[in-house]
C-alpha cells in the first residue's frame, strides 16, 4: 500500500518526479495543509475509508509509511 500511496502522492498531489520513499519526509518534499486535504480526498476515495478530523496530524501524514498504517487501521474491522 505504501508504494501505491507514493504513486498517488507523486502524480496527483505533489506532481513530482523526485523519488519518494516510504519513510521519506513528505513535508520536506512539499506536502502542506492544502495538499493534505487533497490527499485526504484521494485516500478516502481510493481506499474506501473515512479519516477522522482528529487523525489529520503532521505525525500521521509525515511519511507514506505512516499514512499506510493509518489507512490500514481505518480499514480494519472494529474490534469493539
Amino acid at each position: 500500500m505504501e508504494h501505491e500511496l507514493l504513486d498517488l502522492i507523486r502524480t496527483e498531489i505533489l506532481d513530482s518526479a523526485e523519488p519518494l520513499t516510504p519513510r521519506g519526509d513528505l513535508f520536506g518534499a512539499g506536502l502542506d495543509s492544502m495538499r493534505i486535504m487533497q490527499l485526504l480526498l484521494v485516500i478516502e476515495d481510493r481506499f474506501d475509508v473515512a479519516i477522522d478530523p482528529a487523525d489529520l496530524s503532521r505525525g500521521n501524514f509525515s511519511t507514506a509509511e505512516k499514512i499506510a498504517a493509518l489507512v490500514a487501521e481505518k480499514q480494519a474491522p472494529a474490534s469493539r
